[in-house]
C-alpha cells in the first residue's frame, strides 16, 4: 500500500514539475519551435555578399527547421538599420540576423552613437562563411597589376575615387590601409545598400577602384566588365585562377576576408539557439550548399559552438576597433 501511495505522490510531483517548467520563460516556445515561418534580416540590398549567402542557405535551412525561411533586406547606414531592427525583435527564434564583419565588429568602433552593441544585444549562433575580397578597377583603367596601380595612383594623388559598401565596411578599411601602405590618395565614395550597388556603380564608371567582396564582383571580373588585380584570400581562388593573391603582389597584411555570422536577439531560449545551431551547421555541410557558396567565392567556416562564435566576435571586435583607430576612419 505504501508503495502505491508513494508512486501516486511521485506521479503527481512530476506533473507539477512539468507544469511549473511550462511557466518558465522560453520553455513552451522552445518545445514546439518552430511552428511558423522564420525571417532572416539581411542589412544590405539584394546582390551583395550577405544577400547571396542568405539566399543560398534559405531553402535548405528552412527545410531542416521545418518552416519557410523568409529573407528581409533592410539596408541603410552601413547595415546599422537592419542590425538595430533585428536586435529589437522578439527573442523567440523567429527573427534571425545575418551579420558580417562590418555590422558586428567594425560599426561599434566607427559610429560613436550606434544604438546596438552586438556582444550585448545578440547571441551569436555560428560563423557561416568567410568571403575574400578582390582589388578591382574599371575595365578601362590603365593599369593591369597592383604594382602598376600603385605607381599610377602615386603620380595622380586625389584624382580618382574608390568605392565601398559603406563607411563601416571591411572593404572601406582595406582601401584605407592600402592607401596608408602605398602612400596613395583616393577619394572615398560610400554606397548605400552594400557591395552589390557599389560593384554596379563601378561597372558604370562612377568610381575607379575598389576592394569588394568576391561574391559581388566575381562575375564582373569573369566577363571583363571589371579588372581583377588581386584577391585577399591566402591562395588563389578556383573560380579566378589567373588573379594573383594580394600577398603575391607584396601586401600580405591585406590578406583576409569578410566573415558572416548568424545571430539572434539576446534573451532567445538556449534550446532554440541549439536547434538553430544544429540546423545551420547541417545546412552548411550539405555538398550542394557548399558547392554553391564556393562558386560565389565564399568559404564555409563554422563555429564549434555558440560560445565559440561569441568568443570569435569578441576578438574580431577588438581587432577591428584597433584598425579603425589606426586608420583614423570616420563615417562619411
Amino acid at each position: 500500500m505504501n508503495v502505491q501511495i508513494n508512486s501516486v505522490f511521485g506521479f503527481v510531483f512530476n506533473v507539477l514539475v512539468v507544469f511549473s517548467l511550462c511557466g518558465l520563460p522560453g520553455f513552451s516556445q522552445a518545445q514546439d519551435y518552430p511552428n511558423k515561418p522564420i525571417k532572416m534580416i539581411i542589412p544590405f540590398s539584394p546582390g551583395g555578399a550577405s544577400d547571396l549567402v542568405g539566399r543560398i542557405l534559405q531553402t535548405k535551412l528552412g527545410d531542416l527547421l521545418g518552416q519557410p525561411l523568409i529573407i528581409e533586406n533592410k539596408p541603410g547606414a552601413s547595415g546599422n538599420i537592419g542590425m538595430e531592427l533585428a536586435a529589437k525583435s522578439a527573442p523567440d527564434g523567429y527573427t534571425l540576423f545575418l551579420g558580417n564583419i562590418g555590422t558586428m565588429a567594425i560599426n561599434p568602433a566607427l559610429y560613436p552613437n550606434i544604438k546596438v552593441n552586438p556582444l550585448r544585444d545578440f547571441i551569436s549562433v555560428t560563423e557561416v562563411v568567410d568571403v575574400p575580397s578582390a582589388l578591382v578597377t574599371t575595365a578601362s583603367f590603365p593599369t593591369n597589376t597592383v604594382a602598376e596601380l600603385v605607381t599610377y595612383l602615386r603620380a595622380n594623388p586625389g584624382k580618382f575615387n574608390f568605392a565601398s559598401p559603406g563607411s563601416g565596411s571591411a572593404n572601406r578599411l582595406q582601401a584605407e590601409r592600402f592607401m596608408g601602405l602605398t602612400g596613395t590618395k583616393l577619394v572615398h565614395v560610400p554606397y548605400k545598400g552594400g557591395a552589390g550597388p557599389a560593384a554596379v556603380g563601378m561597372v558604370g564608371g562612377e568610381t575607379q577602384m575598389m576592394f569588394v567582396t568576391l561574391s559581388s564582383a566575381q562575375e564582373f571580373i569573369k566577363s571583363g566588365r571589371l579588372k581583377g588585380l588581386a584577391v585577399t584570400s591566402p591562395s588563389r581562388m578556383p573560380e579566378l585562377p589567373n588573379v594573383p593573391t594580394i600577398s603575391e603582389a607584396g601586401f600580405k597584411d591585406l590578406t583576409g576576408g569578410s566573415w558572416q555570422i548568424l545571430a539572434v536577439p539576446t534573451g532567445t531560449a538556449r534550446d532554440i539557439v541549439n536547434k538553430l545551431y544544429t540546423a545551420t551547421i547541417n545546412t552548411l555541410m550539405l555538398p550542394e550548399v557548399k558547392e554553391k557558396l564556393e562558386k560565389q567565392g565564399a568559404i564555409v567556416v563554422t563555429s564549434k559552438s555558440p560560445e565559440a562564435a561569441r568568443e570569435f566576435l569578441s576578438n574580431e571586435t577588438q581587432r577591428w576597433g584597433r584598425v579603425v583607430k589606426e586608420t583614423g576612419a570616420t563615417p562619411d
